[in-house]
């Protein structure tokens, strides 16, 4: 076990091949990591628009009067 070891370990050829491998394993876990972090990003944006959004409408439903407010409501009621 030790030879084989030793063996591994002295050839610069077989360091080589490892240390490449372990770098595109690195890299990997270092995109997706990137790739989760910029679709949190772009969810939380989309939310913060849909709640402007919804923001908004409350807004402009609560300044209408009570009667116009029903009366335009009204169309998006179901029968």
């Amino acid at each position: 076990m030790n030879a084989l070891l030793s063996l591994l370990l002295g050839n610069s050829t077989v360091l080589g091949i490892g240390a490449a491998i372990v770098a595109v394993f690195g890299w990997g876990v270092r995109q997706r990591l990137a790739g989760e972090r910029a679709e949190r990003s772009r969810q939380a944006a989309a939310e913060a628009a849909a709640r402007d959004v919804a923001d908004q409408i409350d807004n402009d439903i609560g300044a209408l009067p009570a009667a116009t407010a029903r009366k335009e409501l009204r169309s998006w009621a179901r029968d």
